[in-house]
């Protein structure tokens, strides 16, 4: 009782038991489909994050005397942020509702997963909670929406406010980011399943580090023209107004004071990068200042931001003039290092998966150079060449190079089962013979196909050889003929098109209860008129089903067998055309013999009447002398016996007519082997 308890209860803590539980009660598989597919999910959400974030370092503008805030794009920014922090808060729910392979259970096999929430809510505080929470921490919209709102505080302080936050919470985005990338690549093999998604992600990559380059570069661009203003404000003249740091903001427009400061200071000028004439050095940052950067719109800002840092990454810093700042000495190196890295990365990884795409085709070049080569080497006639140039062709436009008998052995049996009878089963059906069988053999008849290409003008088999396996055409056409064994006077041929089979020599063998070792020898010629692809079954494989399947044998198979083999049909066509032809021979000696007796026959009526009459009339003419009388009858007679015996050796010819010797004879066709379909097999 105690093991049912037990067995009960393990069930009821199994993932079986769990998925009929409601979504947020429910224990998930860390290697599940659900799982897997919101990995994906989440890290498309979390480059979002990377994205969006550098975009509140773009927020500080410079107007002609003033510095404010963009304050549509920082509420637009909000909310993309937000949408972010609720995925991942969502992510680290899933954290503490997802199982976990215990340490100790993988010796062996996959490891046991641990279903006890607090087993997991434990494991998880120790280990990812804490950055997950820091990533997912709504800092910037608790910042702007209550502490300093865009509209209400020196946008000076809220840009340093917001700048200092994003700084820190950007280093455990980035924490997120590679642990989720390197799970989705132990559980999956790889983030992209193709080549070109594969390149495309890390081009990405690559923009994202320039867009934070570009972003970081702008707001230094800033900062270095405010302190411009500062320097300058400071340095102001004994007779000009006071300069209050804070006329240096837009939100101190409306005071009069600050408008008597702007008409008679000189600060805007000074800081004028364009004019060379200045002593303030903006080093790097003098373009955003001389090109109107820092005033333009999000977009035209935007783009240029990304310019400068895709063009700072790709050239190793050496497009940038810098000034002795050491803060800009330091970024300068930092742009340089970054570049060389980051290039390097992005080069190999998009090299690795544009080389995934081009390996087979490469691999098939340097075999088709090397059988160049080995055909010059051999010196082979051009015939041949063709030939093997074109079979080569052939095979790669058939399979790309992919082995497919090494990817099915390496799958498991009843997995290979359904992926032949999905392959096979249509085509197999297609063959008239094959479709009077049960699914069951035919599943394993699908098991044991082979793919074979075969190119023009190649031969199959010969009249004569061995013949190792059975064909099943797919696509193309082509000829099967024979001699009769080089008889001559004798040529069949026919043509085999999709659906049809030549080989049948093979199942005579195979149905043999107790078969030679020999191999059977063909009847026929067969050559390929077009590319042909088949499938082929090998002698061993036919001979093991027929061993198996004792239904091979039955009476409906060999009418079916007799029906559509060629062999049998040929064999038939002949025997009914030789029986036809005798007949008509038989016919027609007949009518001949049936003309001929009766105009002989008439003659000698004649003649009988003839001599009747004669003495008749002698007799009554009594004029005559006696010796003529008895010469004359002498004369008669022997008249009458030349002519009977001459109609009796005309009939006799005419009887004697042989049936067998004529000149409208066909050579003789051995009836074929008729397989052993019998079920009571010894």
């Amino acid at each position: 009782m105690n093991f049912y308890l037990n067995h009960l209860y393990r069930f009821s803590k199994s993932l079986i038991y769990d998925e009929q539980k409601f979504f947020w009660k429910r224990i998930h598989d860390p290697n599940g489909e659900f799982v897997a597919r919101w990995n994906h999910i989440f890290l498309f959400f979390a480059f979002v994050g990377l994205f969006v974030d550098p975009l509140f370092l773009l927020l500080p503008i410079i107007r002609e005397t003033c510095m404010s805030t963009d304050n549509v794009l920082g509420y637009t920014i909000l909310i993309f942020r937000s949408m972010v922090d609720c995925v991942a808060f969502f992510q680290i729910y899933l954290k503490f509702r997802t199982a976990f392979v215990s340490k100790k259970t993988r010796v062996f096999g996959k490891g046991e997963l641990v279903m006890n929430e607090r087993k997991i809510a434990f494991r998880y505080m120790k280990s990812d909670f804490g950055i997950d929470l820091a990533a997912a921490l709504p800092l910037p919209q608790i910042v702007i929406w209550f502490i300093m709102p865009l509209n209400g505080s020196s946008a000076t302080h809220a840009n340093h406010a917001i700048t200092l936050i994003i700084m820190i919470q950007y280093v455990p985005r980035l924490c997120v980011i590679f642990p989720l990338n390197a799970k989705i690549i132990r559980n999956t093999g790889v983030v992209a399943k193709t080549a070109w998604s594969g390149a495309a992600y890390n081009l990405l990559l690559y923009l994202l580090a320039s867009h934070v380059l570009g972003s970081i570069w702008y707001l230094m661009a800033i900062e270095r023209h405010f302190s411009c203003w500062k320097d300058e404000c400071a340095k102001k003249p004994k007779d000009s107004p006071d300069c209050n740091k804070d006329y240096l903001d837009c939100s101190s427009l409306s005071k009069r004071r600050r408008e008597e400061w702007a008409e008679s200071t000189v600060v805007f000028k000074k800081c004028d990068a364009s004019d060379d004439e200045i002593s303030f050095q903006f080093g790097m940052f003098g373009d955003a200042s001389s090109q109107q950067v820092t005033s333009a719109g999000i977009v035209d800002r935007y783009f240029y931001c990304l310019w400068w840092g895709l063009k700072s990454l790709c050239s190793y810093g050496q497009s940038i003039t810098t000034s002795v700042n050491i803060v800009e000495t330091l970024f300068s190196s930092l742009i340089c290092l970054l570049g060389l890295v980051f290039f390097a990365l992005l080069i190999g990884n998009m090299q690795s998966y544009l080389q995934s795409m081009t390996a087979r085709l490469e691999e098939w070049r340097v075999r088709r150079r090397d059988t160049e080569e080995w055909m010059r080497h051999r010196q082979l006639p051009e015939d041949l060449q063709d030939r093997v140039r074109r079979f080569v062709q052939y095979k790669w436009l058939a399979t790309r190079g992919v082995e497919e008998g090494k990817i099915l052995l390496s799958l498991p049996l009843d997995l290979r089962r359904q992926i032949q009878r999905h392959l096979c089963l249509a085509l197999v059906r297609r063959v008239p013979f094959f479709s009077q069988m049960d699914d069951q053999l035919l599943d394993a008849i699908c098991e044991c196909l082979v793919l074979s290409l075969n190119t023009r003008d190649t031969y199959i088999v010969r009249e004569g050889d061995p013949v190792n396996e059975m064909l099943f055409i797919i696509r193309g056409q082509l000829e099967s003929s024979t001699t009769n064994g080089g008889r001559s006077g004798f040529f069949n041929t026919t043509t085999l098109n999709p659906g049809d089979f030549c080989g049948e020599e093979l199942l005579t063998w195979a149905l043999v209860p107790n078969p030679n070792l020999n191999l059977p020898s063909s009847t026929r010629t067969v050559k390929c008129l077009t590319e042909v692809e088949a499938f082929a079954l090998r002698a061993e494989k036919l001979k093991f089903v027929a061993n198996q399947f004792r239904r091979l044998h039955s009476k409906k198979l060999q009418h079916a067998f007799r029906y559509y083999s060629h062999q049998w049909r040929t064999w038939g066509a002949c025997y009914i055309q030789a029986a036809w032809r005798r007949y008509r021979r038989k016919t027609l000696a007949e009518e001949l013999s049936r003309e001929e007796g009766l105009y002989y026959g008439g003659g000698m009526d004649q003649d009988d009447d003839y001599g009747h009459q004669y003495p008749e009339a002698g007799f009554d003419g009594g004029n005559a002398p006696g010796h003529a009388t008895e010469s004359s009858f002498q004369q008669l007679g022997a008249t009458i016996l030349a002519s009977r015996f001459a109609a009796n050796t005309r009939r006799a010819k005419v009887t004697r007519v042989d049936t067998d010797e004529s000149s409208l004879s066909m050579p003789k066709l051995f009836k074929p082997d008729e397989p052993d379909f019998s079920e009571d097999r010894s």
